[in-house]
């Protein structure tokens, strides 16, 4: 299916007061000199001969002296023809126009900017994409996920480690002192399946503007747990506190659901108690790696002291909890018991925990 192309020559466009109402925010003539800087543009990217980029230049130029002249600029057909730049293949040229318009003090909103480092994703360009990367962060600033998601997925064609580093650092110059901005590149590199490449930017740090915080580690540990890297998750855990960054709600529970996963129920005992010597509560998490762990182990009776301890600080159990009891009430024989719990699940279905409560809290 084409995509729609917006027209300007259909006169019966103008027979629609809203549409002609923005339309005419620009002299008629810009439409034509747009269109001929798209036809002008529509080459193949491969690398464009002088003359071609004279002919851009040109209708560049002509673009923005009619935007200028324009008493009210429009910038949703701006956004609409990077739309078209970036449809044609000439990413340069639309991160031209995006960068011209920006220094005259047009701003497009942050779709124009996504269009483009979408398109320059698919590509693996990387050297444009931290041109548009740049201009995204200094333009809006507040990046969404799919953002950060784009520029993790241009990378995965390459193992130039230099490369990335290379961006990471003029990523952190412009966002310094803040490590927010690295630390969700970080996070969107683990995401999609990048580890290594996550930890390399991590591993990095000491030679950034920018300081590893709380949210740094607490990924890290997330990374090197789900890899199954359990002493580097610990070691990273003890840097964090020597490092002067307290662990929270989060960095405990981290290392407890992994502990978990390893068997480590002696190592879980220690981070929890610790836990509650920090004077950090419990919650929802917490207990459902520790009644977890305990039944695992044998240990049911515990698990039990857990789950009425957990109801009693009026933590909602949630149906998992409730089926990892029940299962491991029935493997030792306890039927009578694991009927009890099954029945108070059936009865309380409703006021359960649902998955939302699981949910890391994203920064």
């Amino acid at each position: 299916m084409q995509p729609n192309k917006i027209s300007f020559a259909n006169s019966s466009v103008f027979h629609h007061s809203k549409q002609a109402a923005h339309l005419l925010c620009f002299p008629l003539p810009f439409f034509t000199i747009i269109r001929n800087f798209i036809g002008k543009c529509q080459f193949p990217a491969t690398q464009a001969s002088p003359n071609k980029e004279e002919a851009t230049d040109e209708a560049l130029n002509q673009i923005l002296t009619s935007v200028e002249n324009a008493s009210r600029p429009n910038t949703k057909i701006c956004t609409a023809y990077v739309d078209k730049l970036c449809r044609a293949g000439n990413l340069s040229a639309a991160a031209r126009l995006l960068q011209s318009l920006h220094r005259k003090h047009i701003f497009l909103s942050p779709k124009a900017y996504n269009l483009l480092l979408r398109a320059v994703s698919e590509k693996h360009d990387i050297d444009l994409l931290c041109q548009v990367f740049k201009d995204l962060l200094i333009s809006n600033g507040v990046l969404s996920s799919t953002c950060y998601a784009d520029v993790a997925k241009a990378f995965t064609k390459t193992d130039d480690g230099v490369q990335l580093l290379r961006f990471i650092k003029k990523v952190s110059a412009l966002t310094s002192p803040s490590a927010t901005v690295v630390n969700r590149i970080i996070f969107a590199f683990a995401k999609c399946g990048q580890v290594d490449k996550a930890l390399l930017i991590y591993d990095q740090f000491k030679s950034l503007s920018c300081k590893p915080d709380l949210f740094t580690y607490n990924t890290i540990l997330d990374i090197l747990g789900r890899a199954g890297r359990t002493d580097e998750m610990l070691h990273e855990f003890a840097s964090m506190k020597e490092a002067g960054i307290a662990p929270d709600i989060v960095s405990y529970n981290t290392l407890l659901n992994n502990l978990k996963k390893v068997g480590r129920l002696d190592l879980c005992l220690v981070y929890f108690k610790e836990m509650g010597e920090n004077g950090i509560e419990p919650d929802l998490l917490t207990y459902t790696a520790l009644i977890e762990s305990f039944g695992r182990s044998g240990n049911i009776e515990e698990s039990i002291r857990l789950f009425n301890e957990m109801k009693m600080r009026r933590i909602r159990p949630s149906i998992y909890i409730y089926r990892s009891l029940v299962s491991q009430l029935k493997k030792m024989g306890k039927v009578d018991l694991a009927l009890k719990y099954l029945e108070e699940l059936n009865s309380s279905h409703s006021d359960l925990a649902g998955p939302n409560d699981f949910k890391r809290k994203k920064r």
